[in-house]
């Protein structure tokens, strides 16, 4: 891959480039989709630097396990807290948040996501420059 950091810290393929409600380069590589006995989807998210998702919700709620890089989490009305290797973040059901790369950094996390997503709008250029 062009981005040494990246290589390290990806354990499962890049997968698909994600075309909507996505701001940049953003990668989806589902790792498991049968629904018994959890239930959930996990799916392996790249972010490239400054790439990230629109504000969204879900319905039953979601896990992050972040597997590299750094990146941000935030919840609506909340500031935004920065992510590294390591960290798991839980989001109660519908809860509207979003989740992507600093500005500087690739970022890759399992996503855990039992249910339905409901997607909202992009976060802008304007505000995120401002991390």
């Amino acid at each position: 891959m062009e981005n040494e950091h990246l290589s390290k810290s990806t354990i499962f393929p890049l997968g698909e480039k994600v075309i909507v409600n996505f701001t940049g380069d953003a990668y989806l590589q589902m790792v498991f989709t049968d629904p018994a006995p959890l239930n959930t989807a996990i799916g392996n998210v790249t972010f490239a630097p400054g790439a990230r998702n629109n504000w969204h919700a879900h319905r039953a709620g979601q896990v992050l396990l972040v597997t590299g890089g750094k990146g941000w989490y935030q919840e609506e009305d909340k500031p935004a807290r920065l992510l590294q290797t390591g960290d798991v973040i839980n989001i109660p059901p519908n809860v509207k948040h979003w989740h992507g790369a600093t500005k500087d950094s690739w970022f890759v996390h399992l996503a855990m996501t039992p249910g339905d997503t409901e997607w909202f709008e992009a976060v802008e250029d304007k505000w995120f420059d401002q991390l």
